[in-house]
């Protein structure tokens, strides 16, 4: 269930300041020998906050506000991937408590969005750490033509109070 200033709160995922904050498990799979997530595990795990934050949740089941999306193929609209950029800031230890990644779009455009996303540890932890930030734009495409589809009035309406500032990277 999400959770908003002024809504329902649950574990699951949650709503404050116009970003949405969906917890992720690390599995052991996700480290390297470094011991440490690895840098192609971590866009796995932004991919699967990505699933959680806008795919329509199964009977049973509950998500945000911004869950508005019917996967797969058959439904004849795709999310494609057309660029990703993201900043490592610190290594992601193995642990046990979800990691929090916060979601905002920083641009809606005519058949793209520009996700943003900030990897942090659990908010319950003593001392918050800012792991990695990333950007995706994604662009929807009709399943048969390949073709870009124009962001839906449902789309735009759920989303659009969850835009912020995009990111701009330290680029060193």
């Amino acid at each position: 269930m999400p959770h908003a200033r002024t809504g329902p709160r649950t574990a699951s995922s949650r709503v404050t300041e116009q970003r949405l904050h969906i917890p992720i498990h690390l599995r052991w799979g996700d480290l390297d020998a470094f011991n440490h997530v690895n840098n192609t595990s971590m866009l796995k795990l932004l991919e699967e906050a990505r699933v959680r934050a806008f795919w329509r949740p199964g009977a049973g089941e509950e998500g945000p506000s911004t869950a508005i999306l019917d996967s797969g193929i058959d439904q004849g609209v795709l999310t494609l991937i057309a660029r990703q950029e993201i900043e490592y800031l610190a290594p992601v230890p193995y642990q046990r408590r979800p990691l929090e990644v916060q979601m905002w779009f920083g641009k809606l455009g005519g058949s793209s969005v520009e996700v943003c996303y900030e990897v942090h540890n659990d908010p319950a932890s003593p001392e918050r750490v800012l792991y990695a930030r990333s950007t995706a734009i994604i662009v929807l495409v009709d399943a048969a033509t390949g073709r870009p589809v124009r962001l839906s009035d449902e789309m735009r309406s759920a989303w659009q109070p969850f835009t912020g500032p995009s990111i701009v990277y330290s680029h060193r």
